[in-house]
């Protein structure tokens, strides 16, 4: 079987899939990515690792919706990391940080559910093109998955912790 990526694309999927194995051992240990702990700072690292690799990546030969995705992500990381510098109160910190964090591993999703579905099985890729059914639904499930998990990571943060 060909191999469809580049050398460069070989790097950014397997910087790419660390970053999201660093953020589930963190939401697994901590039920957030905390710019703080150790997970979540491998997991900013590897983030910005992958979104820059990304720029070097045009298989259409121009800058695409995954690229802007990207940016995005690269503006709101900083939001994450730095909210309870910025919000010294406590809870409007807390709850940026969390949702900030949360929201750039949702949109990290978005091109890696697209690419992956558009890639494999490299016999005969599960979809055709970017605006298949089955990747619009499962950016739903992706998207309704986010929701709930920030509602949960919300509702964590307002319950006491007991000694």
């Amino acid at each position: 079987m060909p191999n469809h990526l580049s050398p460069l694309g070989i790097i950014h999927t397997i910087i790419s899939i660390l970053a999201v194995i660093a953020a589930f051992i963190a939401l697994a240990r901590e039920g957030k990515i905390g710019p703080r702990s150790g997970p979540g700072k491998w997991y900013i690292v590897l983030t910005i690792l992958s979104c820059l690799t990304s720029f070097g990546i045009m298989r259409t030969g121009h800058f695409t919706p995954a690229h802007m995705l990207s940016v995005l992500v690269l503006l709101i990381l900083p939001v994450g990391i730095y909210a309870r510098s910025i919000w010294k109160t406590g809870a409007p910190g807390a709850k940026i940080e969390t949702i900030a964090m949360t929201l750039t591993l949702f949109l990290s999703f978005i091109p890696a559910v697209t690419e992956t579905l558009t890639r494999l099985p490299i016999s005969g890729p599960i979809a055709g093109n970017q605006d298949a059914a089955v990747i619009k639904m499962t950016l739903l499930v992706v998207a309704v998955i986010f929701g709930l998990g920030v509602v949960y990571q919300l509702r964590k943060l307002r319950k006491p912790v007991q000694a």
